[in-house]
């Protein structure tokens, strides 16, 4: 698997070595050495996570405050999907900035989100499923968001048709409200 930082500190694209023939292709999708490995700190992923969505639909942007901050790592098992993650750790020289990647069924590459980060996607292909894992358990009460369109962030989802968004994610607060 290739392992590249991004600019934004502990935020990984994880590609893996994909085997190809005249039968099709095989690739490792996950190895807890190897990951924790490339990425230089222990991890234990506990919950699994899945979606399915129509071309034009954006789930963002979420995180989990302490003690429930979960890293995840994220993929497309089918589709394409525009993957954004915004650094929201106080102190971090990178603060407000955010690095975004297409993930598809055709790359199968990975980002690894660590804690302390917003996190969001837009499906750019017709049924979308978008798998993930999670560092810890997802609880109700520590949950957070911040509006997609959010003015300060200023983020390019690549969607020219309607956005489809949940009820939830049209009453997100602005980012400068964060925390």
């Amino acid at each position: 698997m290739k392992v590249t930082e991004t600019f934004l500190k502990g935020c990984f694209i994880i590609e893996p070595l994909i085997y190809k023939d005249n039968r099709g292709c095989f690739f490792e999708s996950f190895n807890h050495q190897k990951f924790e490995k490339a990425i230089g700190q222990k991890i234990n992923f506990v919950q699994d996570n899945q979606s399915f969505s129509k071309k034009g639909v954006i789930r963002a942007l979420h995180m989990q405050r302490e003690p429930y901050a979960q890293a995840k790592l994220v993929r497309v098992i089918k589709g394409r999907v525009l993957d954004v993650a915004v650094d929201v750790r106080k102190g971090s020289l990178t603060y407000g900035k955010y690095f975004s990647i297409e993930l598809s069924e055709e790359n199968n590459t990975q980002l690894f989100v660590p804690k302390g980060f917003l996190h969001g996607f837009s499906t750019i292909e017709d049924n979308t499923i978008f798998a993930y894992k999670c560092d810890n358990y997802y609880n109700k009460d520590f949950e957070y968001g911040v509006i997609y369109n959010d003015k300060d962030l200023n983020i390019d989802w690549k969607i020219d048709d309607d956005i489809i968004l949940s009820d939830k994610d049209k009453e997100l607060p602005l980012f400068e409200m964060l925390l």
